[in-house]
């Protein structure tokens, strides 16, 4: 935003979007977050992005215009380099008599505005567009990879390293976890993972294969002449956005070596508890629950379920100067200024329990163990968080209650658990309906309770016998998927004074699911219903992770 948050205020007050009250709640939300309030406003539908943008050009006094809404003849868009176009957040998208129209996120640029002048040698007409609106048109008009790759191989001498650094950059610009490079027996395949699938996104000729391979064996400073064990390495990429860290992982498959690059952009590592999703009753559940100077708090769920991504996100509020966060993490994602990260080494002994025991020795306020998956590091934790330290970890679960029970099949005594835990987060991701194809549909009622029960559909959906939801056409955008980005579905169990009986009990997690239920838990399945109301998500989509038989 290129307006103060006060400014912003005043607008949404003066336009009636939001009273006084809500406008508070949501500035301390963002401040507690550490995001700008425009954000908070946007991810709790309060105001769109694009209504946003209209407020601000308003007040700014400025045109905005649309990008996604309009056509743009090719040569005016190549009018700027792609490169500067996109690490300027600027598009020239219309040329008449009067010169040069270009969009801009941020229209006091005066230096990019002469550039283009200069360039063009034509006047300049400044339209705002939002930053969203410009990164996914220079998305679209991009050109396609494997065009790219035709017409380098058309050049005599084709460079390993050029290849290498165009699949990067288009996976980082595809927001895509992994790059795989497979070898197959004529060719070599590129895939991306992009939202928690993988696309194919090219073809290369088998005889480039092995230079790629050896290519990224180099940057990762593995051995090139080793080709029957697998390696392991890291390198970095220095891209216009950023220092990119990647993770490497080689093995050998029956036609050749196959390479995994995780791609650790310090982007993924910025999210908040409300970018990811979380309602504001969650959100006050784990706000509670971390406030306290002592306890744990678990997050839970499956391998990419964005555990680790939720944990750092509650470091990152309790990372000041007056307390000391230290983390044992397998591997550290991402770095975090003030925190000390610690990672495991198996040659070394250094265990998630052998780690969590030095850091005892540390003075920490506040401890990250990366995994809780084993009785030894479970009662260290428990015994940390009983000391007075503030514990948050990771377990492999279903769902929240399902947590309870596994750490007493740890040897952790009921009384323990009942004592330490202050709140269980589990979690899924879904993909998000694709903005720029969004479409609306009409089901019937009758057709959901095939999958849901009826009187959950009610509970989220009225009574009425037709029910409007959307879904994504499908775009250059998201690749054809209708869906674009990702957004996590939740339930926090608060460790009450019931829950807490349950425990003692021993009771078994439907019991205290039943009763975290009663006392106003969201099941995953309902907070993802919720996000299918506020046509975030597809019905599809929620059922695919909650693991109910799809529609």
């Amino acid at each position: 935003m290129i307006i103060s948050d006060e400014q912003l205020k005043a607008l949404i007050l003066k336009d009636k979007i939001a009273d006084e009250k809500r406008l508070e709640e949501l500035s301390s939300l963002a401040k507690a977050s550490k995001i700008p309030l425009a954000d908070a406003l946007i991810q709790n539908d309060v105001i769109s992005d694009e209504n946003l943008g209209v407020l601000e050009a308003d007040f700014l006094k400025l045109p905005f215009i649309i990008l996604s809404k309009i056509s743009i003849p090719e040569e005016v868009f190549k009018l700027v380099p792609e490169r500067i176009a996109r690490k300027q957040k600027i598009v020239p998208f219309a040329r008449d008599q009067s010169g040069i129209k270009l969009a801009m996120a941020d229209p006091r640029n005066k230096e990019i505005q002469e550039f283009v002048a200069k360039k063009t040698g034509e006047k300049i007409s400044v339209y705002l567009a939002t930053q969203k609106d410009i990164n996914n048109i220079l998305y679209i008009y991009r050109k396609d990879l494997q065009k790219i790759f035709d017409e380098l191989l058309q050049k005599p001498n084709v460079s390993a390293a050029e290849i290498v650094d165009l699949i990067v950059q288009y996976a980082y610009e595809d927001k895509a976890s992994d790059i795989h490079i497979e070898p197959k027996e004529n060719e070599s395949l590129i895939r991306f993972r992009i939202d928690g699938i993988l696309h194919d996104i090219s073809i290369l000729p088998t005889n480039l294969h092995d230079q790629i391979i050896t290519r990224i064996k180099i940057l990762s400073r593995l051995r090139t002449d080793e080709h029957l064990s697998p390696q392991d390495g890291k390198l970095r990429v220095k891209l216009p956005e950023e220092d990119l860290d990647i993770r490497v992982s080689i093995i050998p498959i029956a036609d050749g070596e196959k390479t995994v690059m995780r791609l650790l952009s310090s982007h993924s590592g910025q999210f908040s508890l409300l970018d990811l999703g979380m309602q504001e009753a969650d959100l006050k559940k784990v706000s509670d629950g971390y406030k306290k100077s002592y306890g744990m708090i678990l997050s839970t769920g499956p391998t990419g379920s964005g555990k680790t991504t939720s944990i750092y996100a509650i470091l990152k509020i309790l990372n000041t100067r007056d307390i000391n966060v230290t983390t044992i993490e397998d591997p550290i994602e991402y770095r975090i200024q003030g925190v000390n990260q610690i990672q495991t080494n198996m040659k070394t002994n250094l265990t998630f329990a052998g780690g969590l025991r030095s850091i005892l020795r540390q003075d920490p306020n506040v401890i990250f163990v990366g995994e809780i998956r084993d009785k030894e590091t479970a009662g260290i934790a428990v015994n940390a968080a009983l000391t007075g330290h503030l514990v948050l970890s990771t377990v492999h679960t279903n769902d929240a209650a399902t947590t309870l029970p596994r750490l007493t099949d740890m040897d952790i005594e009921p009384f323990l658990v009942a004592s330490t835990i202050n709140v269980i987060i589990a979690q899924r991701l879904i993909r998000k309906i694709c903005e720029m194809c969004k479409t609306s549909v009409n089901i019937a009622q009758t057709d959901l309770t095939k999958n849901i029960p009826a009187e959950t559909i009610r509970q989220h959906f009225g009574s009425d016998k037709e029910i409007r939801i959307y879904k994504g056409a499908g775009c250059k955008v998201c690749h054809n998927t209708g869906y674009s980005g990702r957004i996590g579905i939740f339930e926090v169990l608060e460790v009450s004074k019931e829950i807490k009986k349950l425990i003692l009990e021993r009771s078994d997690s439907d019991v205290i699911t039943a009763k975290a239920v009663e006392e106003g838990m969201s099941t995953m399945l309902d907070d993802g219903l919720e996000k299918v109301k506020k046509s975030l998500t597809t019905l599809e989509e929620v059922l695919r992770v909650t693991k109910v038989e799809s529609l």
